[in-house]
């Protein structure tokens, strides 16, 4: 059976306790009887039971022609063990306590290190423990409670007031309010009603509702959010690379040190044998680049398990360290910037009943999320619908079908390219697109009959989150498919920088590229047309509304349909990185100043780092960057 590594500490302490007698005593000039062989047998178990560990690593990456951060601890507890073990057979002093408590201290070290890597995953822990066991689903009529393990896509179930939504799903019946601050770190309850979606976990309030099981077990948003986060807290920022490579270099040059430093002694200061050795031990331990190794990780997985309690999901380390060279955050409009349910606001034309008519019976068949809004108004004003054939989605532009057998159109000025317009219309055209409404252009028989204004307005944070983004000194920019005069009156609505308007879907990631020649950019869109650029930015930014596709080319999720998650994400993922290089900076210069302490400097002046004294302070070492890592949980993110 594997022990744990508390459980080792535990009993390589107990096993020092004898050694540790000794050690408080000897200044008195008092010898426990038997000591040397209460030692040898005290040593010998901990090196079984707590230094074997570190010896087999050792011996592993010395069979595979390499070292790592267990060589320096494995060839302290070697060195020591085995000379006292000479020393005693030929009746000289020895040294079995710096053997032992090496051990203990670096054991003690990991320990606290596993523990402070428990607080750091708890957030996730939390996370899981908040589904509930079981749901009130609908079978033959009846609501009964059933297993959550047990639901399926497609069941209707029951949510009573207080209780919390066992699954993702679509509300059926109804009306309440959730809290969803678990999932997106909102405060404020959020409004629901039939048609709104609910996510498992979080906390109905005053209403009973039924909604329909859209996604259960491991596919709900809770499931995905602690899988994402786990991911990302066990990958490697590319910086992790560098420290891969420091460490490499590290040990050996360490090892070189400690010989030169055993030669010194002996051969040049003529001290005995056992204090040069000592010595070098002492440099050997204090040297190992534990608190190195641990500088990144522990950082990455404080900081991602922060994002994601604010609704911000960092995928990967690599995410992290490229989100602090950013210069440009580049936009798509609509559900981004804009709310994203867009209304109609004006019909123009002599027949204003023909044209939303016309307009309406082609959208019928169209996707485009303009569409929704003209079929919502005609559905509002009773308009009837006509029968349609030879239907065609020009991209881009609209499109274009037969309507009782003549040629009918719906679409942008490009798809009315050649057709004339009344004068008056143009007029309203102009006006229409000055107050930021997107106008669709509807034509039959060849003629253009009419013009439909459709409205997206901002979000209420997207201002704020721009002007955040801004005191940070990043430049933005605003691509859309959208005409010039719409998107520049969002764009100054918001305080957007740069505006790159008429684009169509597949022209995004290359407008994309050509802002990247100007330093590295982020991409933030929604759409399944955003997953190229997405893709293509050096950062990809889903908001957590898009779709699948967009969310997954994503490299950061925003739970939150909410821009200023883009300065949480930016702000976080800076905190992290220099968090990062904050840890390795100490790492660094604790060995640079505790080397020379170990080497024996200070002798002269009576100041020597003892081997076991040299393993504390490496313990404490790394304790003290994981601590570092820990206070990112306290740091405060302002927008």
């Amino acid at each position: 059976m594997t022990l744990s590594t508390t459980r080792r500490f535990w009993i390589s302490l107990v096993l020092a306790i004898p050694l540790l007698i000794q050690m408080v005593l000897m200044p008195l000039h008092w010898m426990m009887p038997g000591y040397e062989w209460i030692a040898l047998v005290t040593t010998t178990l901990i090196m079984i039971i707590g230094a074997w560990p570190y010896w087999t690593s050792a011996w592993a990456a010395f069979l595979h022609h390499n070292a790592n951060m267990n060589t320096l601890v494995a060839e302290g507890t070697v060195i020591t063990y085995f000379y006292s073990l000479f020393a005693m057979l030929t009746h000289r002093p020895v040294y079995f306590e710096s053997a032992a408590f090496i051990t203990v201290f670096v054991l003690m070290g990991d320990m606290m290190e596993e523990r402070m890597h428990d607080n750091a995953s708890n957030a996730l822990k939390k996370l899981l423990d908040l589904q509930v066991k079981s749901a009130l689903v609908k079978r033959d009529s009846q609501f009964v409670s059933v297993p959550l393990d047990e639901m399926q896509v497609g069941d209707v179930v029951k949510v009573k007031p207080g209780q919390k939504v066992p699954v993702d799903g679509q509300v059926i019946t109804g009306e309440t309010t959730v809290d969803e601050s678990m999932i997106t770190g909102e405060s404020m309850p959020v409004h629901k009603v039939a048609g709104d979606h609910v996510v498992g976990s979080t906390i109905n309030g005053h209403g009973t509702i039924t909604f329909k099981a859209t996604k259960v077990g491991a596919d709900t948003m809770l499931a995905q959010i602690v899988e994402t986060v786990k991911k990302a807290q066990t990958s490697h920022a590319p910086i992790q690379n560098l420290t891969d490579r420091i460490s490499g270099i590290f040990v050996p040059a360490v090892l070189i040190i400690a010989i030169i430093t055993f030669i010194v002694w002996y051969s040049l200061l003529g001290t005995t044998l056992a204090h040069a050795m000592l010595f070098a031990v002492s440099v050997i331990v204090i040297a190992c680049p534990c608190a190195l190794g641990l500088a990144t990780p522990t950082a990455l997985m404080v900081g991602t398990g922060r994002a994601a309690k604010m609704g911000v999901l960092i995928k990967n380390g690599e995410a992290l360290e490229e989100v602090n060279a950013v210069k440009t955050v580049i936009f798509d409009k609509t559900g981004t910037i804009t709310v994203g349910k867009p209304v109609v606001t004006d019909v123009v034309g002599h027949d204003q009943g023909q044209v939303l008519q016309v307009a309406a019976s082609l959208e019928a068949s169209s996707e485009h999320p303009l569409a929704g809004a003209i079929l919502n108004k005609a559905t509002e004003e009773q308009v009837e619908l006509v029968k349609v054939s030879d239907f065609k989605a020009v991209e881009g532009k609209g499109v274009q079908a037969q309507l009782d057998g003549q040629p009918a159109f719906v679409g942008n000025e490009k798809m009315a390219a050649g057709k004339q317009l009344a004068p008056q219309l143009v007029t309203k055209l102009a006006e229409l697109q000055d107050a930021a409404k997107t106008v669709v252009v509807v034509g039959l028989a060849g003629e253009v009959i009419g013009l439909i204004a459709i409205q997206d307005a901002p979000k209420p944070s997207s201002a704020q989150a721009i002007a955040a983004l801004h005191d940070r000194g990043l430049k933005t920019v605003m691509i859309t498919g959208d005409n010039y005069r719409v998107a520049q009156t969002i764009a100054q609505q918001v305080g957007i920088d740069q505006v790159v308007a008429n684009v169509l879907p597949n022209e995004k990631a290359q407008r994309v590229e050509e802002l990247q020649k100007d330093g590295p950019v982020a991409f933030v869109g929604d759409g399944i047309n955003d997953a190229p650029a997405l893709t293509t930015a050096d950062v990809g930014i889903a908001m957590g509304s898009g779709t699948d596709i967009a969310i997954e080319s994503g490299d950061i999720v925003l739970v939150q349909n909410d821009l200023r998650g883009v300065v949480w994400a930016l702000a976080m993922s800076q905190k992290t990185f220099s968090r990062i290089k904050l840890n390795l900076f100490w790492a660094l210069i604790y060995n640079v100043i505790g080397i020379p302490i170990a080497a024996g400097i200070f002798a002269g002046v009576g100041f020597i780092l003892t081997p076991e004294f040299a393993a504390l302070a490496m313990a404490f070492s790394s304790v003290s960057v994981v601590s570092s890592s820990l206070l990112l949980n306290r740091t405060k993110i302002e927008v």
